[in-house]
């Protein structure tokens, strides 16, 4: 089956909320754990509109803090698929903290998974092709390919 390649801008995703005091460590800075479920929460709603079905986070490839996100900022992520394979999906996901008072932004993540589209018995389905039109998007289609190549080969590394 051949399916419409789509571009990256069809499936982005934004999401902002204000970070609560029961999402804080005793520092006052949002547990890590927050941050991940805000990830792959919106990492999953970009996959699935990319393939227009149900899906799975397949792995979750990295989460690098680069700074943290304090009590009552608000937290502002996008996610944007990166590479196709047949029936799986690179996400990216960056993450930043807004001061609600001056506006004052800056990147304090990003994030890479991996989802798998599958139909409504779990099984694995076909995704269309993913067709980068500008050069940041095509510069991460580029690297995506190696990070593919490293996870299968992490993968088959593994000792079950």
């Amino acid at each position: 089956m051949s399916l419409t390649p789509k571009k990256p801008a069809e499936s982005q995703v934004e999401m902002a909320d204000i970070i609560l005091p029961a999402q804080t460590n005793a520092l006052g800075t949002i547990f890590g754990g927050e941050v991940m479920s805000y990830v792959d929460r919106i990492a999953s709603i970009a996959a699935s509109r990319h393939s227009g079905q149900s899906v799975v986070t397949a792995s979750f490839d990295s989460l690098d803090f680069l700074s943290p996100i304090r009590l009552g900022e608000v937290i502002l992520l996008r996610a944007v698929v990166t590479w196709t394979g047949r029936t799986s999906m690179e996400i990216m996901v960056t993450i930043e903290a807004e001061n609600s008072r001056t506006g004052e932004r800056r990147v304090t993540g990003v994030s890479f998974l991996t989802f798998v589209a599958v139909d409504h018995a779990g099984r694995p389905v076909e995704v269309p092709p993913l067709e980068p039109e500008t050069d940041a998007e095509k510069y991460q289609f580029e690297l995506a390919k190696d990070r593919a190549a490293h996870r299968k080969q992490r993968r088959e590394k593994f000792v079950y």
